[in-house]
């Protein structure tokens, strides 16, 4: 973790084709997204201590089935260690 208290979580989306047939991919480092009800499939791949070394595990995963299919589908994210992302109640509608 570096001196800022952040830490980057590396995520991966093997995303479904569409009914079309397409596959649609990221268009950028910052094109997150991912439909898990339609199909999509996300891995964590692990929490790491610098945005450096979550780039070195995407480049190592890159050469591993599945994640060779789909090597622009990494995502890492940034978060902060003990700062609430979820600060308010919420309503589950039926």
């Amino acid at each position: 973790m570096d001196e800022s208290g952040k830490v980057y979580l590396l995520s991966h989306v093997h995303h479904k084709a569409e009914e079309d047939g397409m596959i649609r991919h990221f268009a950028d480092p910052d094109d997150f997204w991912s439909d898990e009800e339609g199909g999509d499939d996300v891995k964590h791949l692990g929490v790491y201590s610098s945005r450096e070394r979550a780039q070195e595990r995407i480049e190592r995963a890159r050469t591993l089935p599945g994640f060779a299919d789909e090597p622009n589908c990494f995502y890492i994210e940034e978060a902060v260690i003990d700062e609430d992302q979820w600060t308010e109640g919420y309503v589950t509608v039926y």
